[in-house]
């Protein structure tokens, strides 16, 4: 008799061939991208709680893809972060040096890309990729920047821009 466990008890990321580390890439990246994304430009504390009240909603709302990949990566947060639709707030998090955090966040986003291509459906891939790239939208879109009484600024900064940017190309096939 051998001492593996039987597939019923493997976790499910188990099946769809992932490694713990794998997982835990896949699972941590879109709050990584809700905080670099909201990080990249400096703003008040009301705009920076919008901007993670954007990213939370978006992260959430991928319980409801037709991948069951991003579905489960999703409940996986929610469940560990807080359910926005009941009213949970996770606590908004600042980098202490928000370009170097940015940059990582790319670098394992670049990761993420590579093992997805290899590991995963095409179409769960494709999925995943674009709802990172959503939450950021999400993100930087929230709340504008500069102006006065709400009024002016810009809704999405070149800092903003730039971190966007770099994450969808980071996902690009």
């Amino acid at each position: 008799m051998t001492d593996q466990t039987p597939d019923a008890e493997l976790p499910l990321y188990a099946t769809w061939g992932f490694t713990d580390p794998e997982w835990g890439l896949l699972v941590g990246l879109p709050q990584s991208v809700l905080v670099a994304a909201s990080a990249a430009s400096p703003d008040s504390a009301r705009k920076t709680r919008a901007e993670a009240e954007a990213g939370v909603v978006a992260i959430s709302d991928g319980r409801g893809s037709a991948s069951p990949l991003v579905a489960e990566i999703a409940r996986q947060i929610v469940a560990r972060a807080g359910d926005p639709d009941l009213g949970e707030e996770p606590p908004v998090i600042a980098p202490a040096d928000p370009v170097a955090y940015a940059q990582d966040v790319v670098g394992r986003a670049a990761e993420a890309n590579a093992l997805l291509v290899t590991k995963a459906e095409r179409a769960d891939a494709e999925t995943y990729k674009h709802w990172l790239v959503e939450i950021a939208e999400s993100v930087v879109g929230a709340a504008s920047t500069g102006g006065l009484l709400g009024l002016g600024g810009e809704t999405v900064t070149a800092s903003e821009r730039a971190f966007r940017d770099d994450l969808a190309e980071a996902l690009a096939d």
